[in-house]
């Protein structure tokens, strides 16, 4: 009985890694392609709002400043991925991942916005900017809801015994 709970205990650790893991990926992998993004002038702010907002500091322009907002970006995912494994794992349909992109979205620019002063206002967020920051969260919550969906039905139809008829 007590190597089955470990059996258990083992599995669901394993199942938090590899949640852990694809929001770490998914932070890095969006907050880049929001980097990107500004690069080419479809949004008038880069993810770099989370460094600027505190400090003006010149480094945070360069290479570091990019480096270091991508691991920000990637621990804040991670959380959120988790907050997803929590409520949302058993939906197996993109539109889970879509409702919870617009979630963090609406969180981000109307609850967290007076956080950080580097990100812009709503009647700044006019055309492009808006639209395609609110698509790349839209993309980041498929991402992460498909994968953390995936592997949860995954991870079910191994516990499942198979039925052999004969």
């Amino acid at each position: 009985m007590s190597s089955e709970w470990q059996k258990r205990d083992e599995e669901s650790a394993s199942q938090i890694v590899n949640v852990l893991i694809i929001g770490f990926w998914g932070g890095i992998l969006w907050s880049f392609i929001g980097i990107v993004a500004c690069f080419f002038n479809f949004m008038k702010f880069s993810p770099k709002f989370i460094l600027t907002s505190w400090s003006g500091a010149h480094w945070i322009e360069g290479w570091l400043g990019t480096v270091i907002t991508l691991l920000i970006f990637s621990i804040l995912s991670m959380a959120a991925a988790l907050l997803y494994y929590a409520l949302l794992k058993k939906f197996q349909n993109m539109m889970a991942g879509i409702i919870y992109g617009a979630v963090l979205w609406i969180l981000l620019f109307f609850i967290i916005k007076p956080v950080f002063s580097g990100l812009p206002s709503m009647e700044q967020l006019k055309g492009n900017t808006g639209i395609t920051s609110f698509c790349i969260f839209i993309l980041y919550g498929v991402f992460i809801g498909s994968s953390i969906s995936y592997e949860y039905q995954e991870k079910q139809k191994k516990n499942v015994p198979d039925i052999k008829t004969t």
